[in-house]
């Protein structure tokens, strides 16, 4: 099912993605989380879906993530978005898609909507974390990583078994990249997934998602127990069920 491919962006950057190609049918796209890669059960859950749907799909690795070129403290949610903006272009071109966007995948994805508005035909979030950087994790750091990252440009944040470069950059550009105060007005279908036991981002960024599309048709999903990465075979059912009925609307 894993057929990778790199998509030379210049001389020097190529992404890692994994697609579906059709050259008129609609695409789902799949946008990861924050140093998060594609070798993970939920692109492999919706290419498996598209494939078997006859739909075109897209997921990619930003820079500096997985096996993707670049240093992932050189990245940032601007240059993350323009990965996902030309990967887009040159992938599914004119076609019309439905963003599928995981964690920091769903602020990378409604970064889309001033490129693609006439194109992205619906929205589904998992554990949506737009504006994490500054909600999440800057406004939690203790005094000492926040002078660390201020002085040295970068600190190390242990979470669990999990260690983050910082770098002061990343803080910066995520504070130029705001998109809860913007209305989207696309009249889509947008579904929120989230986990009611996710304990990296509260199901309020969720609920803060859908304010931004005044006109859609929204739906908020608490998954009972679900975590934050909803990769389990069940939360995986029940999300690849809402993105069925947003399909349907749209075939």
């Amino acid at each position: 099912m894993k057929k990778f491919k790199y998509l030379k962006i210049s001389k020097t950057k190529k992404l890692r993605f994994i697609d579906n190609y059709y050259k008129k049918n609609l695409y789902i796209v799949f946008l990861p989380g924050f140093m998060s890669d594609i070798d993970g059960k939920k692109p492999q859950a919706f290419k498996k879906y598209a494939v078997k749907n006859k739909l075109g799909f897209l997921a990619i690795e930003y820079s500096g993530h997985g096996k993707s070129s670049g240093k992932f403290t050189k990245g940032n949610i601007t240059k993350w978005s323009n990965d996902a903006k030309n990967s887009i272009k040159k992938i599914v071109k004119k076609n019309k898609f439905i963003l599928v966007g995981s964690s920091m995948g769903a602020w990378i994805s409604l970064n889309q909507f001033k490129y693609f508005e006439n194109q992205i035909a619906g929205f589904v979030g998992i554990g949506s974390a737009p504006e994490f950087l500054e909600r999440l994790m800057w406004k939690k750091f203790p005094k000492k990583n926040k002078n660390e990252i201020i002085t040295k440009g970068l600190s190390v944040i242990k979470n669990g078994q999990y260690e983050y470069p910082i770098t002061f950059q990343l803080i910066k550009d995520g504070r130029k990249n705001k998109i809860l105060s913007k209305k989207i007005r696309s009249r889509i279908k947008v579904t929120v997934v989230h986990g009611s036991k996710d304990e990296v981002v509260p199901v309020s960024f969720s609920r803060k998602v859908l304010s931004v599309f005044p006109n859609a048709q929204k739906k908020l999903v608490v998954i009972k127990n679900g975590d934050h990465s909803l990769s389990n075979q069940d939360p995986l059912k029940k999300i690849i069920k809402e993105l069925k009925s947003i399909v349907k609307d749209i075939i």
